[in-house]
């Protein structure tokens, strides 16, 4: 019998919700799952015919630690999916640049650097409401909006962030909120499914933990190809990846390539769960990967 671990966190070890359904439909198929924490030091990766990196939830508050376990996966020979050349380059937002460069449009960004104050960037770029994120983050956190004149404790807040690891500042995309913000899955190398991702009420982060909602929608196929000619600027085999991004102005701007562990909203159709256990199916044991560039 095959042996997969999905990898989580020590602060939910067990599997998500999501993923038991993926660990079900994987069970039909004679494939063992596994949940275990990244950081649990007794854990041998290698017994494994897959490690599938699901819900580490913690990454960017431990982000050298879990870079470590990353590049240890890369050394020891585990089957890790996604590889982990391609999780180290997917931790850090700035993988954006080397998109950018590509000739994939992206949301527009200001890439702070040391001592630069915020009034001195949205003055730069004319922009009144942006949104300011760490470079190293996931689920929204240590995300904020700034309206107009900086105060002193936001110009504060992004010297810490810098210091943290890096800061990122982009103007307010109003599509965000209406329409809403698209999430584009694409498993074993094919498009799955989308959602629309809106804010509740008074909120800016789209996220579930933030209020967030995301609906199950049909992309138009104009949407699905910008997405697949961001994937082809992908580098490294994968298994899954989450394409999000908003249509504006009849174009659409990426604003993240989600390759690390993202949620796949497996529950939002009802034969996803089944695309990804076919998915790691077919990894197991693949040199090659699902899908080359």
């Amino acid at each position: 019998m095959q042996q997969v671990a999905f990898v989580t966190y020590s602060g939910l070890p067990a599997l998500s919700a999501p993923d038991r359904l993926a660990a079900d439909a994987l069970a039909d198929a004679g494939v063992t799952v596994t949940p275990a924490s990244w950081d649990d030091e007794s854990v041998d990766w290698t017994a494994f015919d897959a490690v599938v990196v699901r819900s580490t939830w913690d990454y960017w508050t431990r982000a050298d630690e879990f870079g470590a376990w990353i590049d240890a996966r890369g050394l020891d020979g585990t089957a890790l999916w996604n590889p982990a050349p391609l999780l180290r380059w997917n931790m850090d937002k700035a993988y954006l640049l080397d998109l950018e460069a590509a000739g994939i449009p992206i949301v527009p960004t200001a890439w702070a650097r040391r001592g630069q104050p915020l009034a001195a960037i949205l003055a730069e770029r004319g922009w009144d409401r942006a949104v300011v994120k760490p470079c190293v983050s996931g689920s929204g956190a240590g995300t904020w909006v700034v309206r107009g004149a900086p105060t002193a404790a936001q110009e504060q807040a992004l010297a810490r962030t810098i210091a943290a690891g890096g800061a990122m500042v982009q103007p307010f995309i109003a599509q965000v909120v209406d329409p809403g913000e698209w999430s584009l899955v694409f498993l074993g190398g094919r498009f799955s499914h989308a959602v629309v991702k809106r804010p509740a009420r008074g909120e800016f982060r789209v996220q579930i933990e933030h209020g967030g909602s995301a609906d199950a929608a049909l992309p138009p196929p104009h949407l699905v190809e910008a997405a697949e000619r961001v994937l082809a600027c992908v580098e490294h085999p994968w298994l899954y990846a989450r394409v999000d991004g908003c249509e504006v102005d009849g174009r659409f701007l990426l604003m993240e390539l989600e390759m690390l562990e993202p949620s796949l909203f497996l529950d939002r159709h009802p034969t996803a769960a089944h695309r990804f256990a076919a998915a790691i199916r077919t990894a197991i044991g693949s040199e090659t990967g699902v899908l080359s560039r």
